[in-house]
């Protein structure tokens, strides 16, 4: 590829950028045709950052790891909400929970991991699925 080409096409690029801005457009995608066998595809594209929108105090931060009442897994494994397939679940959205009482199961090294509620409260939210794989520091569960 030639310098001059190459050249060109950055000023394409640029062109485009700026018409980008200029318009509030979001995205732009062209082609170019330089001949027969040679052409250059572009696409430019911006983020949108919105503008924070005043509303009602949300009762959970948006990162369920950094609420305080986040129960976090201690272990890699798998998630099991109840103690056997078509069992009720150990807690669901608005039980009241005391400090030990089994949340769920985590499963490692084909070792059956009780999670205990670290305090007494109510269950907010149950954030994994039954099945599901935890990493070291998921957020399960939220109890306020």
């Amino acid at each position: 590829m030639g310098t001059k080409k190459l050249d060109s096409d950055v000023e394409f690029i640029k062109a485009l950028s700026e018409i980008l801005r200029a318009n509030d457009l979001t995205e732009i995608e062209v082609s170019r045709d330089y001949g027969e066998s040679d052409s250059i595809d572009v696409r430019v594209a911006r983020e949108i950052i919105a503008a924070p929108v005043a509303a009602a105090p949300v009762a959970t931060p948006e990162d369920p790891a950094q609420h305080a009442g986040a129960v976090t897994s201690p272990m890699v494994g798998t998630v099991y909400l109840a103690a056997e397939p078509g069992a009720a679940p150990f807690v669901s959205v608005g039980d009241k929970v005391s400090e030990g009482q089994t949340l769920l199961i985590i499963e490692a090294m084909k070792t059956m991991n009780q999670i205990p509620s670290p305090q007494a409260g109510t269950v907010k939210r149950v954030l994994v699925d039954d099945g599901a794989a935890a990493e070291f520091g998921t957020p399960l569960v939220i109890i306020e």
